[in-house]
């Protein structure tokens, strides 16, 4: 069968870096392709160079639907039927649910050039009926939840009769229950003969839901394989170029050395937020707090941070209480937070690495006449940097540039540059490679052996397994219960957040 979409001898050059070396990519018609690789691979520019965001070195050659094609906009890709979904969503939130679906389709006729405000409204119901959701597509896109906004920006590719949906961690903010909602969406969408492909750093995911990957490392083509023929060790294998160790040691199995309480909060409290919170952080430790989406999670994370200021409750930092009023209050104290979106709330996309990193530390930063010295921003990112791994190793770099995961590595770099004592890392792994997902994590460890406390939220259960040595379970905004890391499981979590109570032998709570 002849591809729907082939791309041969894709490069790319940005100065000093090599981002793209003569990559291919071929896709069928009706088929869910995985593209996958460490973050910097080169698959956010491969899409890029696909849409007309950026333009190919000489030499390359992309085919759609039998056509030959190069695209200098991406609006030229969308109209010849090839959409992609980004992370953030890049939609319109103060527009209406009608007006993000049929933005470039507001008439009827191209010769009539005039807002059809009821021609909108019938397209983007129509579009949404298809996928199963039901809203008012007058109201504000930002009152709908995550998840029907996802929806919404599949419902766009579908008025534009998309024959390729480019999908990127679309599962980044939704729930277990609307993952498996968009999996029935995505066995639809095949079913038309719509082809997909998928980016994500989530393997279970990625098998759940693609018949083929392609596999990309370090900017160049490993290969294509069929799903039969993979398995996750040799996937991961294909994407590193090494065996890696997935199944680190356990918390439980780990010795721990803990220090003093660093953390303690009593009866925290924020009407609509969450109620009643009490728990203790000591120094070494690392505590998971999990739960569902809308548990309360990031809430009570902004609120010890001094973003959302809790209406009662009391709070103590190393026994002494403190009322944290602002996020600089917090830095006082030796409070570090890396937020969730590292894109909205972490970065200055448009700054270059060098600015990021060194901007919480500012002050560090000056010479003797109190005028910024740029060798020691300079070194102080590069430190970072090597630490961390980041790809490509470029200081100048503005953030934006980066792939997602290496992006949040700054943002981790930007707040240890604080030396803090407790550190709030929401979703510390969101959209990263396991690679990269590994490293975080053993940097975790080596920081708690500093003596740091550390807070993990996450949605992630492995993960909160993998890294907590005592793990808090948020519900409807309250803690519903505590597991220490010997008596946690999937199993204990998922009950403790959906029913409120642990599981007692025979599997019921």
């Amino acid at each position: 069968m002849e591809p729907l979409l082939r791309m041969s001898n894709i490069s790319k050059t940005y100065p000093g870096v090599k981002a793209l070396d003569q990559v291919e990519l071929a896709v069928q018609p009706g088929e869910v392709h995985a593209l996958i690789g460490e973050n910097g691979a080169g698959k956010s520019t491969l899409m890029k160079i696909l849409v007309g965001v950026e333009s190919s070195d000489d030499g390359a050659e992309i085919i759609f639907a039998g056509e030959k094609i190069r695209f200098n906009r991406p609006i030229e890709a969308t109209l010849k039927g090839i959409s992609m979904i980004y992370q953030d969503l890049s939609l319109f939130p103060n527009l209406s649910v009608a007006e993000n679906i049929c933005i470039g389709r507001e008439s009827a006729s191209k010769s009539y050039s005039r807002v059809q405000w009821k021609h909108m409204r019938t397209l983007a119901e129509k579009a949404l009926a298809e996928l199963g959701l039901k809203v008012d597509v007058s109201l504000p896109l930002e009152r709908l939840s995550i998840a029907k906004q996802q929806l919404v920006a599949i419902a766009r590719s579908l008025v534009f009769d998309s024959k390729l949906i480019i999908m990127d961690e679309p599962t980044s903010s939704l729930s277990s229950g609307e993952v498996e909602q968009l999996y029935k969406i995505i066995a639809d969408l095949r079913k038309k003969g719509i082809s997909i492909i998928y980016i994500s750093h989530k393997l279970k995911e990625l098998f759940a839901v693609a018949d083929r990957f392609t596999v990309l490392r370090d900017g160049k083509f490993v290969g294509s394989y069929d799903k039969e023929h993979l398995d996750e060790d040799k996937l991961i294998s294909l994407m590193v170029g090494r065996h890696l160790e997935l199944h680190a040691e356990t918390a439980a199995a780990r010795e721990i050395h803990l220090g003093e309480e660093v953390l303690r909060v009593e009866g925290l409290s924020k009407k609509g937020n969450f109620k009643d919170i009490s728990f203790s952080v000591r120094a070494g430790e690392i505590v998971g707090i999990t739960g569902l989406v809308g548990a309360g999670r990031t809430e009570l994370a902004q609120a010890l941070f001094g973003l959302n200021k809790p209406d009662s409750g009391r709070m103590y930092i190393s026994g002494k209480k403190v009322d944290i009023k602002s996020s600089g209050h917090a830095v006082k104290h030796k409070m570090a937070y890396i937020p969730e979106s590292r894109q909205t709330q972490g970065l200055f996309l448009r700054q270059s690495l060098i600015d990021n990193i060194s901007v919480t530390v500012f002050g560090k930063m000056l010479n003797n006449i109190k005028l910024i010295d740029r060798s020691k921003e300079k070194k102080l990112a590069n430190e970072y940097i090597q630490i961390l791994d980041v790809r490509p190793p470029m200081a100048e770099m503005n953030a934006g540039q980066l792939s997602g995961g290496n992006q949040q590595k700054i943002v981790i770099a930007k707040w240890l540059s604080t030396e803090p004592k407790i550190l709030i890392i929401d979703e510390p792994t969101n959209g990263i490679d396991i690679g990269a997902k590994t490293e975080i994590h053993k940097l975790l460890r080596r920081l708690t052996n500093k003596g740091i406390g550390i807070i993990v939220i996450s949605s992630e259960l492995p993960e909160v397994l993998a890294i907590s040595d005592r793990v808090l379970v948020m519900r409807r905004g309250r803690i519903s219960g505590e597991l220490a890391a010997a008596e946690a499981t999937q199993e204990n979590i998922m009950n403790l957040a959906v029913l409120g109570a642990k599981a007692k032998a025979g599997g019921r709570p």
